[in-house]
């Protein structure tokens, strides 16, 4: 059969790792696929770094527009990143009739909607699974793998720049700035931190999966954003003591009001296997009604991971090339005309646990009065423990509710502020469970 020829854009640290994964597994790739892979140009501002990697006959350009026009070209291969240029670029490859992989979760989160309309339009695929979790196939779990079924609830571990330095600040008992630091050092973490550690990257990637699930647009703009650069090791340690962890997750969850859709600090139960998921790596918990609960694990960044995932879309396309668009996988999972908005909750309204810590007068009362404030508010306590006093005058309380609205948390907490007695602001963190639901 004839060769498929592909376009890179980019030898980054993925692109490289592409070009490798095709030239070292070629043989494997054939065999799979019945026909050969052909990275026929690369566009990169650097020659000798493409002549390092590629093959003689591969062409090297640095105009990326060079690639998208290129006739013999089948599936243009997007490792940019970023929205601008990219954009632009995807755009232009499909109203050219060509198929597309892409890493880019921001591009994708952002501008989804737009390029798979075009794509549906021009006849041609969009595979992502890179954009997603690194190597761990979760893109085509949710499009093939999981659907028979009504998905209920994804909590995914995303970001593995976010878990690292968790993970070092449960376990040396760190603070957040030295942690950083050190990631920076061992090249977890940019020089401007921004995109992971304020939750950006797990609200793409979370944002990507809910349409996929829920067979929704893409929107981004719903997606709550709330970071882990604000945690205090103390509440890390606390957390540990009474039997958790605290993970930045990324939550989708369905219910008969809406949709919920977002990113924060979230104590789970230490006995969750997605609890154990330390370092950089990553993990995806599904809870659907048929098959239940199922958890993806694995790197979720590097260049083989996911030049693994990228060369396996390049593989997917090439086997429904010539199919029509009736018999290929739709880009959201459902057919397009069934991709339906649907109404996404406001943080106010979701049904959450929570961790509070409180710093008061160590005086007779002031528990009292803490404890009749939740209530007023229809707040439940589960515990409530001091855990010392701090100096000779102020108590530290920590407390766990049962499941409340954030609404109402948040009035308690409003209240408990003004009290003469307490002098920080309360710190509160999210609480789930994480249980199969058929098991409760």
């Amino acid at each position: 059969m004839k060769p498929i020829n592909i376009g890179i854009l980019g030898l980054g640290t993925v692109g490289s790792g592409a070009v490798g994964v095709l030239r070292n597994n070629a043989a494997e790739i054939s065999r799979r696929l019945g026909r050969d892979v052909n990275v026929l140009m690369v566009a990169t501002r650097s020659e000798e770094k493409a002549r390092a990697v590629c093959t003689p006959e591969t062409k090297v350009t640095a105009d990326p527009f060079d690639v998208i026009k290129h006739p013999e070209i089948d599936i243009v291969v997007e490792l940019f990143g970023g929205t601008d240029i990219a954009k632009d670029l995807v755009l232009q490859a499909i109203e050219n009739g060509k198929h597309v992989v892409t890493a880019n979760k921001k591009l994708l989160a952002e501008y989804g909607n737009e390029i798979f309309a075009l794509a549906e339009q021009k006849n041609v695929m969009v595979n992502f699974e890179a954009a997603v979790a690194g190597g761990i196939p979760i893109i085509k779990a949710l499009r093939e793998g999981l659907s028979a079924n009504n998905i209920r609830t994804i909590a995914g571990i995303i970001n593995g720049t976010s878990n690292f330095i968790l993970s070092e600040m449960r376990e040396k008992g760190s603070d957040f700035a030295d942690v950083l630091k050190q990631a920076q050092a061992l090249g977890y973490a940019e020089a401007d931190p921004t995109f992971d550690i304020e939750g950006h990257d797990a609200g793409h990637k979370i944002t990507i999966m809910s349409a996929l699930a829920f067979g929704t647009p893409v929107n981004f703009n719903a997606c709550y954003l709330e970071g882990i650069s604000k945690l205090d090791s103390r509440d890390i340690k606390y957390a540990e003591e009474l039997g958790y962890r605290v993970k930045l997750l990324g939550i989708t969850r369905k219910s008969e009001k809406g949709i919920e859709l977002r990113v924060h600090p979230t104590l789970i139960p230490e006995s969750r296997l997605l609890a154990n998921v330390n370092g950089v790596m990553n993990a995806v918990r599904v809870d659907a009604d048929m098959v239940g609960e199922t958890l993806y694990y694995g790197p979720g960044a590097g260049s083989l991971p996911t030049a693994s995932a990228v060369v396996a879309d390049i593989i997917d396309i090439s086997r429904l090339i010539t199919a029509d668009s009736g018999n290929r996988v739709p880009h959201l999972a459902f057919q397009a005309s069934e991709v339906k908005a649907q109404r996404m909750l406001d943080m106010d309204e979701i049904i959450s646990s929570y961790y509070l810590r409180v710093e008061a007068d160590d005086k007779p009362g002031v528990l009292g009065q803490i404890a009749n404030l939740l209530a007023k508010e229809n707040v439940s306590i589960e515990a409530l423990i001091q855990k010392g006093v701090i100096d000779k005058t102020n108590a530290e309380i920590v407390i766990l509710t049962h499941s409340t609205i954030e609404k109402q948390i948040k009035n308690a907490i409003a209240e408990i502020e003004a009290l003469d007695s307490v002098n920080t602001p309360v710190v509160m963190i999210r609480m789930e469970s994480l249980h199969d639901k058929r098991g409760e």
